[in-house]
């Protein structure tokens, strides 16, 4: 039989053991909890990075499409001067001003067309990182649950 100080002392060694255990198991969690929250951290800073070049590369484009525009623009009206200073009336440089008016008017409407287009897609594709880690932390949230 044993006495009252064997069974206090397997007692205690149980509840230690059982103690050392739980504690381990905690330390493991959480490990692999912080190892979660660094892997997530890391895919985070990657999709900025990811959605920062993306908008980066569509102001790079705007920028390019608003230069080559210009240019164009001020090639345009130094040709059309010289078709208006070659007009031998009035009327003939009233038709001619006409004409570049309405061509300059469509050729603006058309690159704000060509902008609108440049800028959306910039912001669909500066958006979408930042939009698929959205939605891989909801999915981890809901699959928590």
């Amino acid at each position: 039989m044993a006495t009252a100080a064997e069974t206090a002392k397997a007692t205690a060694e149980r509840f230690a053991e059982t103690g050392n255990q739980v504690f381990k198991e905690n330390v493991e969690k959480s490990m692999a909890a912080f190892t979660d929250i660094n892997t997530q951290a890391k895919r985070n800073l990657e999709a900025v990075v990811a959605s920062v070049t993306a908008a980066t590369k569509g102001a790079e484009t705007l920028g390019a499409q608003a230069m080559a525009f210009s240019k164009k623009s001020v090639e345009d009206q130094v040709a059309a001067a010289k078709t208006l200073s070659s007009a031998k009336s009035l009327q003939e440089a009233v038709e001619l001003q006409t004409t570049f008016a309405k061509t300059s008017l469509d050729a603006y409407l058309a690159e704000l067309n060509k902008w609108s287009d440049i800028v959306s897609g910039s912001v669909r594709e500066s958006l979408r990182p930042i939009n698929e880690r959205v939605s891989a932390a909801v999915e981890q949230f809901q699959s928590a649950r």
